[in-house]
């Protein structure tokens, strides 16, 4: 019997303006900075319309106590909490998935296992969790958190924090409420409930969740992170991750190397779908996008750029990076390194690095004509550099807009890209197990 042709995934990541920091400047953009439930639920339609895979919400968290001018020059978009929206925007989609970010260094398991699998059964089983463990000390003193929490200890929470709420999930059989007998006064039958008690080194619980087990069995879980104990966490647990590269070569060695570690866990590569961003401008030719794209550059705020721990204002725009002892801090390592080894390999100024690094983060740019940018995400799957791209236009709503007008009608006539959805929860649009709950003996899954 042959076998099913590989398909591609396609993502979106939504900001308000979109995510070029000086997207809420462009003319277009003519909404104030007040979250809009409006705004959203139009978003979230325009991905389902176009068949994404997943509507992806980040979660800027906390922010520092000291207000600047240069604080009131940012366009981050002050907007809902992730969870609260994706709930909203489910009553709204039928099968979109909606993947919510939720920083474990923020949170309480038993609360998040609760929160997830509510949005679960509102959704119809479209929930995924995009489990973060970074740790800011300007965040964590909104929360009273005095004592910081290196790389490692962050991933050993991480860990720790999805092991509990796996076991929350499942401490319900599939079926426990299923068939409440009126007759005999019998709501659920005792066997079916395995009550929880853990105690580890960092979270500890004991009870029953209470709510019934998520429709998917556990949300899809996301995972963002390039450098290796984040690569080795990814092999272990997630489902999809959000990564970046900005070459082909680079992306296929990432892709290569992750699927590799899935092994020693016992789990098939294919379980494990690799995303890398895609910040697309695209228009009806090459000029077109690279125009549209100027316009957004030209608009570029140089007026602070830190970089591992340096302010670099002071040092001339168009003079390549600096020789300095250069301090990354513990969050975000492995783009800081991505960032100084481009700079260093192309000899960048501040200002071309600004420009080609920092207005993407670091994701691949494809600007350009319908055919450059499909031929790109081609490539780019074809060759396994990638299993699909999580879209993060740099203007919002109308280069996604493009993007799903010009792009992908060529994606799916090139028979890369699904036409329609298939019938089922957000893991069975990815082509993912569902995973069964080790409790039950007899487990549906």
């Amino acid at each position: 019997m042959a076998s099913t042709p590989r398909q591609l995934i396609l993502n979106v990541f939504f900001q308000r303006f979109g995510h070029h920091p000086a997207g809420w400047r462009h003319p277009s953009s003519k909404d104030d900075g007040r979250p809009n439930l409006a705004w959203w639920l139009r978003a979230a339609k325009l991905a389902e319309d176009a068949k994404f895979h997943t509507f992806f919400l980040a979660d800027f968290i906390g922010r520092s106590a000291a207000v600047d001018k240069q604080t009131g020059r940012s366009g981050l978009s002050y907007q809902f909490e992730p969870l609260t929206l994706l709930s909203a925007i489910a009553t709204h989609t039928q099968h979109i998935g909606l993947v919510g970010t939720v920083n474990i260094n923020f949170s309480d398991p038993y609360n998040i296992a609760r929160e997830f699998t509510s949005l679960d059964h509102l959704s119809g089983g479209r929930a995924g969790w995009n489990i973060v463990s970074s740790f800011n000390e300007a965040t964590a003193k909104n929360f009273g958190i005095e004592a910081a929490r290196g790389h490692e200890e962050r991933y050993a929470r991480a860990a720790e924090f999805l092991d509990l709420t796996k076991a929350l999930w499942d401490s319900w059989d599939d079926d426990a409420f299923d068939t409440p007998d009126q007759q005999t006064g019998v709501y659920f039958q005792q066997e079916s409930a395995h009550p929880v008690n853990k105690q580890g080194v960092y979270y500890k619980s004991e009870g029953l969740l209470d709510f019934p087990r998520p429709i998917q069995g556990y949300p899809v879980f996301v995972q963002a992170g390039n450098s290796d104990t984040g690569r080795e966490f990814a092999a272990q647990h997630a489902e999809m991750t959000y990564c970046s590269a900005t070459s082909l070569k680079v992306a296929q060695e990432y892709y290569a190397d992750v699927k590799g570690r899935m092994t020693k866990y016992g789990r098939d590569p294919d379980q494990l779908k690799i995303s890398p961003g895609l910040s697309v401008v695209v228009g009806e030719s090459n000029q077109e996008a690279q125009d549209k794209f100027g316009e957004l550059q030209s608009a570029v705020d140089f007026s602070h750029i830190e970089f591992g721990g340096y302010d670099l204002s002071q040092y001339p725009l168009d003079e390549p990076l600096p020789d300095l002892p250069y301090q990354p801090s513990e969050n975000g390592k492995g783009r800081f390194l991505q960032q100084l080894e481009l700079a260093r390999r192309e000899n960048l100024t501040i200002r071309q690095l600004v420009l080609k690094f920092r207005v993407a983060r670091g994701h691949l740019q494809a600007i350009g004509s319908v055919k450059t940018v499909a031929d790109l995400i081609e490539e780019w799957f074809v060759e396994k550099g990638a299993d699909g791209f999580n879209v993060v236009p740099p203007l919002l709503p109308q280069g996604f807009e493009d993007f799903t007008r010009l792009v992908v009608p060529e994606l799916q006539r090139r028979g890369i890209f699904r036409k329609e959805y298939q019938h089922g929860t957000y893991r069975d649009n990815l082509g993912l197990d569902r995973p069964a709950n080790p409790n039950s003996l007899d487990s549906n899954a």
